[in-house]
């Protein structure tokens, strides 16, 4: 073989190797995000309209989450919100839409305490994707029905949902999520 057959084969395999090192990057880029973000990914896909947009947003929000100071709670800090939550479940008896609104304020106050910002619904539903997507789905439900509430326009039975949807996320920021919870 010549030398210029040489260096041609050489250069040929190195951009083989680098285009499959790409390949593989974005492969495992995907599948991690993927995973990580479950039903928020197909969301985001949707959202953004391709593939490639809804990753890069996703991960944006990992580097955002990167930069936040998340705290663990102490045991009595923890039990303070778990009796906090009770109060809640019991004040829905005898007034399900004032419950609600106190759930809603109860999850963003544990937010804040666990060191998630607590501006602007789209932040914390962006930043809270990161550890939390699984349970979006319960807190997108829940706010939605607070939304129909605030118009008037939510049954007893919406707000025995929402309860329910806020409870998930409650007991995931709490460390408490249980199998079967809902």
């Amino acid at each position: 073989m010549s030398t210029g057959t040489t260096i041609g084969v050489v250069v040929a395999v190195l951009v083989a190797l680098a285009v499959a090192a790409v390949l593989l990057k974005t492969y495992l880029q995907r599948r991690h995000l993927r995973r990580k973000f479950g039903p928020e990914y197909q969301r985001a896909v949707e959202r953004n309209g391709n593939r490639m947009a809804a990753e890069r947003e996703l991960a944006e929000r990992e580097r955002a989450h990167a930069k936040l100071d998340l705290r663990a709670l102490d045991e009595g800090t923890r039990e303070n919100y778990v009796q906090n939550w009770a109060k809640v479940q019991e004040m829905f008896v005898d007034a399900p839409a004032e419950a609600v609104g106190q759930a809603d304020r109860l999850v963003t106050a544990l937010m804040a305490e666990r060191g998630y910002p607590t501006e602007g619904y789209e932040q914390r539903m962006s930043l809270l994707s990161v550890e939390h997507a699984r349970t979006l789905a319960d807190y997108r439900a829940a706010h939605a029905i607070s939304q129909r509430q605030d118009r008037g326009e939510a049954t007893t039975e919406d707000l025995r949902n929402a309860m329910v949807h806020y409870r998930a996320l409650f007991e995931e920021l709490l460390g408490r999520r249980r199998e079967g919870a809902r």
